[in-house]
């Protein structure tokens, strides 16, 4: 199932799992509104890819007690300093990715959320964060990597609970959740001083602590995320394309050469003009020739290749093809038009269509991992350029008296993703992504 969320700016997170199956496609359709005037003349389906789009894919498992198991051995001396950084980065990575996903899930919903649901997410913070702490090593190398772990993880848990604490409902029925979840984050704290993980004056600093943690939270993604390996497709396609385009008009050029040589005579300077007018022809039909045989030769040809190695063992793991294009929306499939619901006042949305397909080889994986998690940041800046600065103003009539309002100018861009198994399983979703030229407002998932 996809996942999307907003990230800072004008940033989509698009996440999704591939489960049991070796072989995923993916479709992501963006509907532009048309009064921005976006084209491929404008931005090509290159820039788009290479500044918009950026993917991570990272191991990803349901279960939590493999990489728990690992510390414990390590801990033990039963593990080499590689297999337990490996090990101690998924536990930690699995746990925050987990947290991120509850309370989000908790902050999103519209309703308010019952007491032993937010009860339940304090208590397996406590409870995890317990188990790991209780597996601490003891050499000081092992230590070194875990002190990393554990600070990043304490310091974690407390931004996602007083972010939860900030949101929650102001009643008195909740007070007493409030007051655990603060005496969690207050308990975090003191775990962090105590262990002198951070020095007084990064802690007093929150700029300076939160880029730290950015850095630590980098260090354990390291280890869980596959190389990867970009290659642009059809360059030996578009060697000979060009060298044929070329020499196909170097045919007619040399025939109209002896052709005007027999009608003009000897070298003259009608002969010369008539010589450089072929020749300028040449060069225009030449590019032109050039440019409708590349666009046939590559028409619905994937553009790039990816390929995932494990960072551990360098092994490859998986392939991927990826095309870009604009497209009409008489082109789309009918299951796609349906979910959009085309509208006479969406005729001019300019249609941005991304295409993956993955396939992995969960034999090569990680001793206990079947499973990958792909993020794709999905960055729209490129778009806002395209919006007008500014407001606009609109008069209400309340109470018998005229009011001016200043409202800022939205636009709504719709999302509409598609996967489809290898068991030809597919489900589709549609998102309205809400944004101005400044940041994306809200996303709002339409149920089919």
């Amino acid at each position: 199932m996809i996942t999307v969320e907003k990230k800072d700016g004008h940033k989509l997170k698009i996440s999704h799992v591939i489960q049991e199956t070796t072989n995923r496609q993916l479709d992501l359709y963006l509907f532009i509104p048309g009064e921005l005037g976006l084209n491929s003349n404008i931005i090509s389906e290159e820039d788009f890819f290479h500044n918009a789009i950026q993917g991570k894919r990272t191991y990803y498992s349901d279960v939590n007690h493999l990489p728990l198991v690992h510390s414990r051995l390590a801990s033990r001396g039963k593990l080499s300093t590689e297999q337990y950084r490996l090990s101690l980065s998924l536990y930690a990575y699995q746990y925050a990715i987990a947290l991120e996903k509850t309370t989000q899930q908790l902050l999103d919903d519209k309703q308010e959320r019952s007491l032993e649901e937010v009860e339940e997410v304090a208590q397996l913070t406590k409870r995890i964060l317990k188990r790991l702490r209780r597996s601490a090593p003891t050499d000081k190398k092992l230590y070194k990597y875990y002190e990393n772990v554990d600070n990043y993880l304490s310091w974690f848990t407390e931004q996602r609970l007083l972010e939860l604490i900030a949101h929650l409902p102001r009643n008195s029925d909740y007070s007493e959740i409030k007051a655990r979840l603060l005496e969690t984050c207050t308990n975090e704290s003191e775990h962090r001083m105590k262990n002198n993980y951070n020095s007084s004056r990064a802690t007093l600093d929150p700029t300076r602590m939160s880029n730290k943690m950015r850095l630590l939270r980098r260090l354990i993604e390291y280890p869980v995320t596959m190389k990867e390996k970009t290659v642009e497709l059809g360059n030996n396609t578009r060697k000979v394309v060009t060298g044929f385009a070329a020499g196909f008009v170097m045919i007619f050029v040399t025939l109209m050469l002896i052709k005007a040589r027999g009608v003009l005579g000897d070298i003259t300077a009608s002969f010369v003009l008539a010589m450089s007018f072929i020749y300028a022809a040449r060069e225009i039909f030449k590019d032109d020739l050039k440019t409708m045989l590349w666009r046939w030769v590559r028409k619905g040809k994937p553009k790039w290749r990816k390929q995932f190695f494990d960072i551990n063992s360098n092994h490859l793991t998986g392939r991927q093809l990826e095309w870009m294009e604009y497209t009409s929306f008489k082109k789309l499939d009918e299951e796609i038009r349906k979910i959009r619901k085309h509208k006479v006042s969406q005729r001019e949305e300019t249609i941005l269509h991304y295409k993956s397909t993955t396939r992995m080889s969960p034999t090569k994986f990680l001793t206990g991992y079947e499973q990958t998690r792909e993020s794709i940041m999905l960055d729209l800046r490129i778009i806002t350029k395209l919006m007008e600065k500014g407001s606009q103003k609109i008069y209400l009539l309340k109470d018998g008296q005229v009011s001016k309002e200043t409202v800022e100018k939205r636009h709504l861009i719709n999302l509409i993703t598609r996967e489809t198994d290898e068991d030809n399983t597919v489900r589709v979703r549609r998102w309205k992504v809400i944004m101005n030229r400044s940041k994306i407002v809200d996303i709002e998932a339409i149920e089919p």
